[in-house]
């Protein structure tokens, strides 16, 4: 099978899902490795892939503690393109800002407002999407009905990007989605499931409140999509489209 940047963006899709759902030592390095090395052999097209491989094995090995492997991660992926500049504020990195190394390659980074503005987005939308799991896991607790509640996804932005960075971290958060709805379809099936069985074998099984719980749940689903819609990124009127040093480094507060 001849790579196109098409397959290899979903191979980094399907290695950050892996990831986040078994744990980075579960995984290893190994398949990271491979898309630099496959997204080198495009050319020009597929630079930014090697970017997203590397800025990978970098936050993989800040997370390990293991901050020069990092820091040399990283370096590649700004030189590929990389210029995540919120992602680089999120706490296990906050370590590394006096490191005159990580100093260095944020100071290479450039950015518009436009994609700033986005990549702000996106950093919210992924902790949104996870403070949604786990307030959706919590009400679903003690469901009698049989149905299942998927979780609902904000559409992921459609403008044309200044930079190709911005392409990488939307494939994180295309990720996150994918890796919480999983793990919210499963623990839905289950529920489901159990609660199938129970009402086929137990006589006391009571219908009434599993009808009451599928009304209340879909009330609930419904709610949740529409705030899901809501979050859709729109693009800021006038944001600045001409490249521009990222923000200071430490200036930034990462999305809350």
């Amino acid at each position: 099978m001849v790579d196109t940047v098409n397959s290899l963006a979903t191979r980094v899709h399907e290695l950050l899902v892996e990831a986040m759902t078994n744990g980075p030592a579960a995984m290893g390095t190994a398949g990271f490795h491979d898309v630099v090395a496959r997204a080198t052999a495009l050319g020009p097209d597929g630079t930014w892939l090697v970017a997203a491989g590397h800025s990978s094995l970098g936050v993989m090995a800040v997370l390990r503690g293991e901050a020069n492997q990092g820091i040399f991660h990283l370096d590649a992926a700004v030189a590929a393109g990389y210029n995540d500049c919120v992602a680089l504020h999120v706490a296990p990195f906050r370590p590394l800002h006096d490191d005159p190394r990580f100093r260095a390659l944020y100071q290479r980074m450039r950015i518009t407002q436009a994609d700033l503005d986005e990549f702000f987005w996106l950093h919210r939308e992924t902790q949104l999407m996870v403070q949604a799991a786990q307030t959706a896991a919590v009400d679903n607790i003690g469901r009698l009905d049989t149905g299942v509640s998927p979780l609902p996804q904000a559409p992921m932005p459609t403008r044309e990007p200044n930079t190709l960075g911005v392409l990488i971290t939307r494939i994180d958060l295309a990720a996150t989605q994918t890796a919480l709805q999983q793990a919210a379809l499963k623990s839905e099936f289950q529920r489901s499931s159990g609660n199938t069985s129970l009402s086929l074998i137990d006589d006391s099984w009571d219908y009434d409140r599993a009808r009451r719980d599928a009304w209340h749940a879909d009330e609930l689903d419904s709610q949740r999509l529409r705030a899901a819609e809501a979050r859709a990124f729109v693009e800021r009127p006038g944001a600045g489209t001409v490249l521009i040093p990222c923000p200071p480094l430490g200036s930034i507060a990462y999305p809350g």
